[in-house]
């Protein structure tokens, strides 16, 4: 048996070839129980990574190649990268504080690297490889010969105990490799370190290894014709077999068994991740539970006490049920700090309002995280600017610069980003390439018919022209990879203690704030809470009409205030306003799609607003629900259901399903799918339509359709 424990996926931005997913998959059908995933400066593909091979019954091994900073030349590393695989809990904590040390140094500027005495500081519980042609063995060779080698090795052991050092060999068919090799063995044989092979993997498949040459000519900001000798030798840095490692090192085959005896000692995986969220600090005496009950109590007085007894009856009984499922969840200190949150913006005057699945709750009515009475993820809208900087950083004041961050976001290969750098690669001209990303810019992958080659043929290339082929197969190859990490429009995540021993944190692009190295979706999977403070300009023109009717329309001996928690629902020059399609200037309803919608759909109530904001968005247009749904409200079509068990969810919306919660539960009521199998139907649903996005549909509806009911058409 043998284990691939030195891999790169394409979060080694524009150096790996392949997801994490198509690695687990070539790694399942392989036959290996495990793998390891080292990106290049951080972990931020390990979630991924970490769920495919759960599906997949394998054992996901978690790690990074760290860039070394040279040090003093008696005993140096050099400049290079060295293989770190994480041992323990312990380990795994030890590396994300290493990588958000040496990020934070430099902040945004390129270079970051870890000294000698950061690896000193931060070895415990990791495993040290000697790498590859960027490890530190193969740069000290390079610099000074194999004393300087022997000398790198030695100082490694120093720094991480003789027990936690393998020498690495890896045989790429290379004149210098061997050498290395050679010079390698020596070292493991002088001072009894034992040998592990591993191969580089860049790539799932060989077919991998030109997108690769692509990303590397990019790197370099060189063309494919001008790298020369940075461009891969050969394709040999793909997953291979345990059949075909152990051929190609027959002479040394303790370098294959100990690939599993290490993976044996490798403990760690990301289920025992040890995220909690933050414990609100409450009096003496009170528990979070306790303390949210009374701040509930207290709300629940203020924006009911006026209303009609059988609505006070009706809220308290849903804030006690409400109540009953976040003590069940262990939820109150989530609820408490969105509550802390908006607290702090109203003692400093900033406008906020909360929304969310969570908001639509009594408790959060009562709580004044959101204004709109009732019938977790919580989103706080706030005026876009300075005001909400100042909520963001009371979050880094409360809870400390390692305590909290922003979230990131992946910036992926998309159409004009893929035909844009691939034609650079390929050394085409500034005007043709403009010519090409104006055609692609508003391609979207619907199913494997819809081929990119008709927006290429459109933009004049000759797709019989060998070059301009590759192209077209270098662009599709690129869709959906991640391109470089970007930073989420408000999402932060906070954590009990430091949060840079969960994931590593790097600086963000804006002073002052930092960001991890995972997107919102991975944070999720990995059980991460995230609450968005999300900037938005209609909130601060919101908070400009608040203050001119106080100034100019309100009879300032009462001193009112105008309370949006408390505006009327009934309003009848509201509705004849929206049904009108008066609403220039009218946030949510001012589209020219909205006004066009508003005569047919005649909102009369609260909910037909809600309807109406959420059936002009791109789900219900492009499903074709927006026809069917007006018509059976203007009577002029029966209301029909898919099935009789689909009343219950779809009868407020006339049999036609809206919202993504009604995705969720006809999935789980038609097809028994549990909560987790909704929301990944859910998630793929709603992602710019991609191959992979589109291969995963393909698989839930096909496990869909075997799960319904024979009734059901």
């Amino acid at each position: 048996m043998y284990v691939e424990l030195h891999s790169r996926s394409a979060f080694s931005f524009l150096e790996g070839a392949s997801i994490p997913e198509e690695l687990i998959a070539v790694c399942a059908n392989l036959g290996m129980p495990a793998m390891a995933l080292l990106d290049r400066d951080g972990v931020y593909g390990s979630p991924r990574f970490h769920l495919a091979a759960k599906k997949s019954g394998l054992k996901a091994h978690i790690g990074a190649e760290v860039t070394c900073a040279a040090v003093s030349p008696q005993r140096h590393l050099g400049s290079s990268r060295l293989p770190l695989l994480v041992a323990s809990r312990a380990g795994y904590q030890n590396l994300c504080r290493l990588i958000t040390k040496m990020k934070l140094r430099v902040g945004r500027k390129e270079g970051a690297s870890a000294s000698s005495s950061d690896f000193i500081e931060h070895a415990s519980g990791l495993i040290c490889l000697t790498g590859g042609e960027e490890g530190p063995l193969a740069a000290a060779l390079k610099q000074g010969g194999p004393q300087a080698a022997f000398e790198a090795v030695k100082r490694l052991m120093e720094i991480f105990g003789q027990p936690n050092v393998y020498v690495e060999l890896q045989r790429h068919f290379h004149r210098e490799e061997e050498y290395r090799n050679r010079v390698a063995i020596e070292i493991a044989e002088a001072l009894y370190l034992p040998l592990l092979a591993t191969n580089g993997v860049n790539y799932a498949t060989p077919r991998e290894r030109q997108l690769a040459d692509a990303f590397t000519a990019l790197r370099h900001h060189r063309t494919l014709a001008t790298a020369g000798r940075l461009l891969a030798r050969n394709a040999e840095r793909y997953l291979k077999s345990p059949a075909a490692m152990r051929a190609l090192f027959a002479d040394f085959p303790d370098a294959i068994a100990n690939t599993v005896e290490l993976s044996s000692r490798l403990e760690f995986t990301l289920n025992d991740l040890g995220y909690e969220f933050p414990r609100y600090p409450v009096p003496d005496g009170e528990t979070m539970m306790s303390f949210l009950r009374e701040r509930t109590q207290e709300g629940w007085q203020s924006r009911y006490g006026q209303a009609a007894p059988e609505m006070k009856k009706r809220a308290r009984r849903q804030i006690e049920r409400e109540l009953s499922l976040i003590e069940h969840l262990k939820l109150a200190g989530y609820f408490l700090i969105v509550w802390d949150l908006v607290r702090y913006c109203r003692e400093q005057n900033i406008l906020v309002q909360g929304r969310g699945s969570a908001a639509n709750s009594a408790v959060c009515y009562s709580l004044g995280i959101t204004a709109v009475d009732p019938w977790p993820d919580i989103d706080l809208d706030l005026p876009s600017g300075d005001e909400r900087e100042r909520v963001i950083q009371y979050v880094y004041q409360r809870y400390g610069q390692r305590g909290a961050a922003m979230t990131a976001n992946v910036i992926t290969y998309r159409n004009r980003m893929a035909a844009r750098e691939m034609g650079k690669a390929l050394g085409f001209d500034p005007d043709t390439l403009k010519r090409i990303s104006a055609a692609v810019a508003t391609w979207e992958f619907k199913d494997e018919n819809d081929a990119l080659d008709r927006r290429l043929r459109d933009a004049g290339l000759d797709l019989t022209h060998p070059r301009i082929r590759k192209y077209f197969e270098l662009c599709l190859a690129a869709q959906d990879l991640p391109r470089h990490l970007g930073q989420h429009s408000g999402g932060m995540v906070i954590c009990e203690g430091r949060l840079d021993s969960v994931v590593p944190l790097e600086p963000a692009s804006m002073p002052g704030r930092v960001v991890v190295q995972w997107d919102k979706e991975d944070c999720a999977d990995m059980g991460l809470i995230k609450v968005d403070l999300l900037g938005l300009g209609m909130m601060a023109a919101l908070k400009d009409s608040l203050e001119l009717i106080r100034d100019h329309y309100h009879d300032h001996d009462k001193n009112e205030e105008v309370d949006l928690a408390h505006l009327p629902q009934d309003d009848p020059l509201v509705y004849s306003t929206l049904q009108k399609a008066d609403t220039v200037g009218m946030f949510q309803v001012e589209s020219r799609a909205q006004m066009a919608c508003l005569p047919r759909l005649m909102p009369k109530k609260f909910y037909d607003i809600v309807v109406q904001v959420a059936i002009i968005r791109p789900g219900p247009i492009v499903g074709n629900m927006v026809n069917p749904f007006l018509k059976r409200r203007q009577g002029r079509e029966a209301v029909t259901y898919p099935h009789p068990s689909l009343e219950t969810v779809l009868g407020r919306t006339l049999g036609v399903p809206l919202f993504q919660e009604q995705l969720l539960r006809m999935a789980m009521i038609t097809a028994n799918f549990t909560g987790g199998e909704a929301e990944e139907l859910r998630r793929a649903m709603g992602f710019n339509r991609s191959r992979s996005s589109s291969r995963l549909l393909r698989l839930l509806f096909m496990d869909f359709r075997n799960r319904m009911p024979p009734a059901l058409p």
